[in-house]
């Protein structure tokens, strides 16, 4: 049997996720507009400096994610520096579970938290509590600010925790943030086994740990890598699709949602993703003449520019470095990147007053980093008006905010849906 001829449009996670899944039945060709995999979440050169495109946490229920590192050559425990469940702001919680079985690892951290009250930490229980009593389901018309309010959740807890818990992981403010969609996120994480989880810190930049091997990985299996080739239309064609004029038998969009309404004619799901709003990030990299001294390799701030620091020395080994995201950050959006940088070196003297002026400085601003991830936010389905033809991306998941997880996810599941549909085989 003829093995049918695949194209993957986008090396972003979700694009190299469903390229490696459909390698061992397919031809693959992977088209990529830019010279480098990996998306909104791979490393970049500024000025012969080496920066990831951000900052990402991983935890250890993105059991996806660790399945296609492993599977490209990438032995996530080296890739990772693994810590335990923990919150550690300079300026308010600092929580660390022990290794204890889950939730006796979470009620012990919840119970020995610093920066709490013991009115704080019983509203805290009392919400996850609930949360589980329901099975991490909530109505998708609540917001988190709302939701907060109906359980009447203390000021000081929402600002040291719900707040930048809600920021950090969905990109989205409180009260614009779906409940449901948060519900979702605590429960692969807080409501999971105590591994589920873990912090999974990257030990190297984005592009090695998964985008970069994906794609070496990808040309060894046979697949044919197009860098640099932008797409401009998806047509259907008898038997089919066409890609800018040439044949496939199926295609796979893994493009962020506002390239991909503009590839294909207007289809129901187009309507959808024109309502939709995005959030910037910001990341701010900073370089100082000794390593800064932080509570922790990940450290939060309750009330400054940055949401979180990251030591870039201790978890990848490059010196006086510090990462500053800053999420949802659309108020930063009229600054001169100068006086951004100055915001946070400002916040980084106020965690370590000596640490002295810094030798130098990065911003990248990524103005659309990711879908605001609010109420009654409905995802289109994986298949497409025109046959053959699947969607995937960090917002095909259909119940996660913007994540690595969602994208691998997202990939996979329209590359099976393919296989299924064309009824070819696995070859390993």
């Amino acid at each position: 049997m003829t093995r049918p001829r695949v194209a993957v449009v986008g090396a972003g996670w979700a694009g190299l996720a469903a390229a490696v899944e459909l390698v061992h039945s397919c031809d693959v060709t992977v088209f990529e507009a830019g010279r480098m995999p990996g998306g909104r979440a791979r490393a970049v050169e500024v000025d012969g400096v080496t920066f990831d495109n951000g900052q990402h946490i991983l935890i250890g229920a993105y059991r996806e994610c660790l399945r296609m590192m492993r599977v490209v050559g990438i032995d996530p425990d080296k890739a990772f520096r693994r810590l335990p469940l923990q919150w550690w702001q300079a300026d308010g919680v600092a929580m660390r579970c022990p290794p204890l079985p889950a939730p006796l690892h979470l009620a012990a951290g919840l119970a020995t938290a610093t920066g709490l009250s013991w009115r704080d930490k019983f509203a805290l229980a009392r919400a996850l509590s609930k949360l589980k009593k329901e099975n991490w389901r909530v109505d998708d018309k609540l917001t988190v600010a709302g939701w907060l309010e109906t359980l009447g959740q203390p000021s000081r807890l929402i600002d040291t925790f719900w707040r930048p818990l809600v920021l950090s992981g969905m990109n989205t403010p409180l009260a614009r943030a779906s409940m449901a969609t948060c519900a979702a996120m605590l429960r692969d994480s807080l409501g999971g086994s105590r591994q589920d989880g873990e912090l999974l810190l990257p030990r190297v930049d984005l592009s090695s740990l998964f985008p970069t091997p994906a794609l070496n990985w990808l040309a060894g299996q046979g697949a044919a890598i197009r860098l640099g080739q932008r797409i401009e239309r998806i047509d259907a064609r008898q038997g089919g699709v066409s890609v800018d004029g040439e044949a496939f038998d199926a295609v796979v969009m893994a493009v962020a949602p506002y390239h991909a309404v503009r590839l294909t004619d207007e289809e129901p799901w187009h309507a959808l993703i024109k309502r939709w709003r995005f959030e910037p990030i910001y990341t701010v990299y900073l370089q100082f003449a000794r390593a800064p001294r932080l509570p922790s390799a990940i450290t939060g701030l309750a009330h400054g520019t940055a949401d979180w620091l990251f030591d870039k020395g201790a978890l990848t080994g490059e010196p006086g470095w510090v990462a500053a995201v800053v999420s949802a950050a659309g108020e930063l959006a009229e600054l001169p990147h100068d006086e951004v940088a100055a915001r946070v070196l400002a916040d980084m003297h106020r965690v370590d007053a000596g640490l002295g002026q810094a030798l130098q400085s990065c911003v990248i601003a990524e103005k659309r980093a990711t879908f605001a991830a609010e109420p009654g936010l409905a995802r289109p389905d994986v298949r497409l008006g025109i046959q053959y033809a699947y969607l995937a991306g960090d917002w095909m998941h259909p119940d996660y905010p913007a994540t690595l997880e969602g994208a691998v996810q997202s990939g996979v599941t329209a590359a099976r849906a393919l296989i299924d549909d064309l009824g070819v085989t696995d070859e390993r």
